[in-house]
């Protein structure tokens, strides 16, 4: 089953409680409540039986997840949340963790408008690509540069 064969038998599971949980008959107040609503969303849980391995629980629905469906997940979520709003905070938060990538592969190309496209390969996020005015570049030289 590939990435999308997964995300789609867990949407259709959430969809079927989120049906079973609406359409409970009068008196059977114990199963609806151990059920998600539409209050109440299913919970999301995140597993790593393996290091080259990890399982996504929605509803009691679980897929395993292997590196490459891994990297498509994490682009298709990419590309996804740089469309929703509110944007990412401009400031990095307190206590935020992340894994960093030292001396990364990089390619730079120059798009017809003067911009500078720049494209890190980060070691978790795959190829992250940048674009960069002519005034940002040299902003981003002088930092890099500064003693």
């Amino acid at each position: 089953m590939n990435l999308y064969e997964q995300i789609g038998a867990l949407e259709a599971g959430v969809e079927q409680l989120l049906r079973d949980g609406t359409a409970s008959a009068p008196g059977v107040a114990d199963e609806a409540a151990a059920q998600p609503t539409e209050s109440t969303p299913p919970a999301l849980t995140i597993g790593r039986p393996s290091q080259n391995e990890i399982t996504m629980t929605i509803g009691g629905q679980t897929v395993s997840l292997h590196p490459l469906q891994v990297g498509e997940l994490i682009e298709e979520l990419a590309n996804a949340r740089a469309s929703m709003q509110p944007e990412p905070p401009a400031a990095i938060a307190p206590g935020w963790r992340f894994a960093s990538t030292r001396n990364p592969a990089m390619a730079v190309q120059k798009q017809s408008n003067g911009d500078r496209l720049l494209i890190l390969r980060h070691t978790g996020h795959g190829w992250v690509p940048f674009s960069f005015s002519p005034d940002m570049v040299v902003q981003m030289y002088m930092m890099l540069t500064q003693r």
